[in-house]
């Protein structure tokens, strides 16, 4: 019988569903904190060249008239943020004259920044403008890389070791990581514990879901799966609201990490994956973790009743044909998994690309930095809604891809905006971005309905690289609007467009048991039987019908 089946006999949806989900959960809505920090930690403050040192007492006397002999200003009126004028100009003060031609220099005396609203960043701190300027989006690059390493790393520990001990790891090197980051005082070594912070990012996502999924029965995995998008639109909100009260870069910073040492602590708690430990022949610990299940959702006696003859007699048929080893060629071996890998590679890739390059600069709108993030996170809850109700009445093939080609439609359609309309190009940004927040998280649990239990981090791992790339391929997209300003909203458009197409292409999931073996899996999508013998199929099927009185008698 399924696996399924036997969650469903020791309380379905219960108490320790509930619990568990909500503590893993948690963590997950701070991990939108770290994925959108720099919009906060890496604003960019208005600033001019400072004056030079000879001139101080001027400078203080007269600071408005000093500022504008010495610095030019832009074609918008404002004084330029890399140039200043070589010696002072003071016929500019008189009104309506201009010089033509004067010679300019770079800020070699630093700068001053406006500090009304940011009090301290990245950018204030080691000065990452003008000619350094990049430096602030290669931080942004690193970290996008840790995350793309985290994913492949921790998505192949998981079906080794678990989805239990990189979990825990994660936890803490995030805490230690993240709280590194805020003391430290070199860029360098910001980078690089930038770094290490990205890695765990994929370490925590990826195994929460398959931990929540896989301890899930099968008509609670929708709703668990939602909950997940709902708890990283909530950290949004919560980034918002804890950096407009912390201003200060470094204590923001802690503030936002320190909190997963307390989820370290409590993780050890939580129980591995049944499902894993049977697929890894460790029976005993896997039905004492189901017993422990049964006696927190209140079916003490069905779990006293599980041995581990009965739950090896019990799930036999499924994990018959299992392997305890896989690698990333799994994921192509065979014609139906080969599908699956390259229709996700292009879902993920594309729907990063597009996400990240709506998300990540939210300077850019001209409106408040603090209601444009909380904005973008408000939006995605009735998106989500809506995703959760198509999800569970209509499917996640037609949701998701749905979702997808409305998004590319929005942000195509944004850039016949005029640009000084920009409550309606944020609006419109936002709800763009909603979508892709609720397919991003769809495709979450419909790659982890897709692949078998015996590979299913290991592919979850490997179409999370693809995002990685996506979300690194964003600013390289943002840059061709240097060349024309309509290419990065064609290419965001499109490219989330192709993956809702990409996404017809895959095998609907809905209310469809877990499949738990490649074997199994190529069965199915050669429409055979998904179990490997007649008899047993048969057997299934009759004590399914007999109700879930009959099926508690028979554990």
């Amino acid at each position: 019988m399924a696996f399924t089946d036997l969650l469903d006999a020791l309380g379905g949806v219960g108490r320790f569903q509930l619990v568990y989900t909500a503590l893993l959960l948690l963590p997950c809505s701070l991990l939108a904190c770290h994925n959108f920090l720099q919009n906060f930690t890496a604003a960019v403050a208005p600033h001019h060249c400072q004056v030079p040192t000879n001139h101080t007492t001027a400078a203080t006397n007269h600071s408005g008239r000093w500022l504008r002999a010495n610095v030019p200003l832009d074609p918008l009126g404002v004084p330029e943020s890399c140039q200043r004028f070589t010696e002072p100009q003071w016929v500019l003060l008189n009104p309506n004259t201009s010089v033509p031609g004067a010679a300019t220099e770079g800020c070699k005396d630093g700068w001053v920044y406006d500090r009304s609203v940011f009090p301290s960043t990245i950018v204030t701190e080691w000065n990452l403008v003008c000619e350094a300027r990049t430096l602030r989006d290669l931080a942004q690059s690193i970290y996008m890389t840790g995350v793309l390493v985290g994913a492949a790393v921790f998505g192949s520990l998981a079906d080794r070791l678990g989805r239990k001990a990189p979990l825990i790891w994660s936890y803490l090197q995030l805490a230690v990581s993240g709280a590194a980051t805020a003391y430290f005082g070199s860029f360098s070594a910001y980078c690089a514990f930038r770094f290490l912070t990205g890695m765990t990012f994929s370490g925590i996502i990826l195994n929460s879901l398959s931990l929540v999924v896989e301890w899930m029965p099968t008509r609670g995995r929708t709703v668990a799966g939602i909950l997940l998008g709902f708890s990283f639109t909530f950290g949004q909100v919560i980034l918002a609201t804890v950096a407009y009260l912390i201003r200060p870069w470094r204590w923001l910073q802690f503030a936002v990490s320190a909190p997963f040492l307390i989820f370290f602590l409590y993780s050890w708690w939580l129980p591995e994956s049944s499902r894993w430990l049977l697929l890894h022949g460790k029976s005993q610990l896997a039905v004492q973790n189901l017993q422990k299940v049964a006696a927190i959702n209140g079916k003490k006696q069905e779990g006293q009743r599980l041995t581990k003859e009965v739950v090896s007699s019990y799930i036999q048929s499924e994990f018959a044909s299992s392997r305890t080893s896989s690698s990333v060629l799994d994921l192509f071996r065979t014609p139906a998994i080969r599908k699956v890998t390259c229709c996700l590679m292009v879902v993920w890739f594309s729907n990063s690309v597009a996400y990240y390059g709506l998300a990540m600069d939210l300077q850019k709108f001209g409106l408040s930095i603090y209601l444009v993030q909380v904005l973008f996170g408000v939006i995605d809850v009735p998106a989500m809604l809506v995703a959760t109700t198509t999800m569970i009445y209509v499917g996640r093939r037609v949701t998701v891809a749905s979702f997808l080609i409305l998004a590319g439609s929005m942000v195509i359609v944004n850039m016949f905006v005029p640009e000084d309309m920009q409550i309606l190009r944020t609006a419109q940004a936002a709800l763009g971005k909603g979508c892709l927040a609720s397919s991003f998280i769809c495709v979450y649990l419909f790659t982890g309905e897709l692949y078998p239990t015996e590979i299913r981090q290991m592919g979850m791992g490997f179409a999370s690289v693809n995002a990685r790339l996506g979300g690194l391929a964003a600013p390289l997209v943002t840059t061709l609007g240097e060349f024309s300003t309509i290419l990065p909203p064609v290419g965001f458009g499109a490219t989330s467009i192709l993956a809702g197409l990409a996404i017809c292409l895959l095998t609907e999931t809905r209310n469809m048991p877990l499949v738990e073996t490649i074997e199994a899996m190529e069965r199915r999508a050669k429409g055979g039987p998904a179990l490997k013998d007649m008899e047993e199929k048969s057997e299934e099927i009759s004590l399914q019908q007999m109700g879930p009185s009959a099926l508690k008698e028979t554990i």
